[in-house]
């Protein structure tokens, strides 16, 4: 018997996985939060897919998403990364990852960590949706808006309304599975 999912992943195996494994799933890990926050970013105007396929790239690129690491990118990092085929070579992107880096440990100091920041505006725990369909999931939400200000005001870029809210559906801090889908089941249950 096949297991029925959301419409969003079809039949790609890679999207396949990503669907069933981590979208949605809550993180609290900072070092996943930048990762998908940088992702998310880098994303803009792309298909999801083709940031899934780059991943491993960036990983390597953007030494594992380790934010102390790229805060100290400099001049010659940046042009590195412009030469490597296998991330988006945007120079806005890619110059807006290191600062994100920089805001990114900032917002660890003041607050103690990432993910007590950001938790903080769905009050600390998952909110459950129950669209039907994908044509009902809204591209924003007043909370990803209030979300993209506090970053905005915080230094980072790359993080309009609309890519703050693919980032909470990315890391759980909602769940946006239609509700035939398996997965929103098995993560309603595990978030009371």
């Amino acid at each position: 018997m096949t297991r029925r999912r959301c419409a969003w992943p079809g039949d790609d195996p890679l999207y396949v996985a990503y669907h069933d494994d981590e979208w949605g799933v809550p993180v609290h890990d900072d070092r996943v939060l930048f990762e998908f926050l940088i992702l998310e970013g880098a994303q803009a105007g792309l298909s999801w897919l083709t940031i899934l396929r780059k991943r491993e790239n960036y990983r390597r690129a953007f030494a594992g998403f380790d934010p102390e690491r790229v805060a100290r990118f400099g001049a010659r990092d940046v042009r590195r990364l412009l030469a490597d085929p296998g991330i988006v070579r945007n120079r806005l992107k890619v110059e807006s990852t290191v600062r994100n880096a920089r805001a990114f440990l900032a917002v660890q100091e003041e607050f103690g960590s990432f993910a007590r920041f950001q938790w903080q505006f769905v009050g600390g725990r998952p909110k459950l949706n129950a669209w039907r369909s994908v044509k009902q999931v809204p591209p924003r939400t007043a909370e990803s808006d209030e979300l993209s200000k506090a970053l905005k005001r915080r230094g980072f870029t790359f993080v309009g309304s609309t890519i703050c809210y693919a980032h909470m559906q990315a890391v759980g801090m909602v769940n946006d599975h239609t509700t035939d889908c398996f997965r929103y089941r098995q993560l309603k249950r595990s978030t009371r």
